[in-house]
């Protein structure tokens, strides 16, 4: 395996590189239509499943595609986007050209907008625009409004940090590949070893997957050291298993050895907030989380975090499920070693 295979996770055509610019994007060829069908390669997202298009994202979960893959869109399919997102009935009562004109783009540039989020063609967008203004004119609480200044009472931070933490995990949720997830669970509850790599935050998340595992009896080792994160990474092989966790996608530090262990044959599984990054060209699966809007007062560090530890609490119980018989004996054994450290001491 010099060369990884495109594996589906890109967000678009092959060979981009998680940069994304008006250049590295498919021409504007194609037939554009009601039916949206450009004829670009790929599947939106990184993270669907192999050989066609799965099930189209619920209305609900558009504003978390929206908010996860505009950093990776051009400029002219983030104002397609930001339309939909923004005013659902009123793109939802337009034509892909009348769509187009509004958000100053072209026909392709809308269809492929579509294709991005999931949908199989913009008649489909249409349909999901339509179900999530219904569900917004059903009376809906307003939103609060999440952005923390420095004047703020300490109640109104617990409150703001509170809903974005929601936000956070609903996005995250109604994003997540369910198809992608069962593979992920399935290749882990088989591995002979499984290796996790994070760096800084993403590092403490590694460390309480690397934790859980160890304690329903996988052998799970949490590396946030580069050069460890290597070495360990060369002694895998088929059957074993790589995780990597990084939000932004592009850290080298995590790439490496993820790429040394898929060029070894182990199962790699990429958790990340930028589907189309290049950690994303070295994972056979792609698990998706929430990307939350950056702020002085809330770095990304903590947002990501959120959405990361729902997605390794997913794995957890996946996996725990596939191994119950030898994972409830070894979680009860392990409560048990432990149990006289929570009980008062006696002199």
């Amino acid at each position: 395996m010099a060369t990884p295979p495109a594996h589906g996770t890109t967000a678009e055509g092959p060979g981009d590189s998680g940069r994304p610019g008006e250049s590295a994007r498919p021409g504007e060829s194609g037939s554009p239509g009601e039916s949206g069908s450009p004829g670009e390669p790929g599947r939106p997202g990184g993270s669907g499943s192999p050989g066609g298009w799965g099930a189209p994202p619920a209305p609900a979960a558009l504003a978390s595609k929206v908010r996860t893959l505009a950093p990776s869109m051009t400029r002219s399919m983030q104002r397609v986007a930001e339309a939909v997102a923004g005013d659902p009935a009123g793109c939802a009562a337009l034509t892909v050209t009348g769509l187009a004109e509004l958000t100053g783009t072209s026909e392709a540039t809308v269809v492929r907008t579509a294709r991005l989020l999931g949908y199989p063609g913009y008649r489909d967008l249409r349909l999901a625009l339509a179900g999530l203004a219904a569900q917004q004119q059903s009376g809906r609480a307003p939103a609060v409004t999440a952005d923390i200044t420095v004047d703020d009472p300490i109640a109104d931070v617990v409150a703001k940090l509170a809903y974005d933490e929601q936000q956070t995990l609903a996005d995250t949720a109604a994003g997540l590949d369910t198809v992608q997830l069962g593979a992920a669970v399935t290749a882990l509850a088989a591995a002979r070893r499984i290796d996790i790599y994070g760096v800084g935050a993403s590092g403490l998340v590694a460390q309480d997957l690397a934790q859980k595992l160890l304690r329903i009896g996988l052998v799970a080792h949490a590396h946030s050291d580069p050069h460890l994160a290597v070495t360990n990474a060369v002694q895998l092989h088929s059957g074993d298993a790589a995780v990597a966790i990084s939000h932004s996608g592009s850290t080298g530090d995590i790439i490496e050895p993820l790429r040394v262990a898929f060029d070894r044959g182990a199962t790699t599984v990429a958790i990340t907030g930028r589907p189309d990054g290049p950690v994303s060209q070295y994972a056979d699966h792609v698990l998706t989380t929430s990307t939350a809007r950056e702020t002085d007062l809330r770095p990304a560090a903590m947002s990501s975090r959120t959405g990361q530890l729902l997605v390794v609490d997913c794995l957890f119980i996946g996996v725990m499920q596939h191994t119950y018989e030898t994972a409830a004996p070894a979680l009860s054994a392990s409560y048990e070693a432990l149990a006289h450290r929570h009980s008062p001491r006696t002199r």
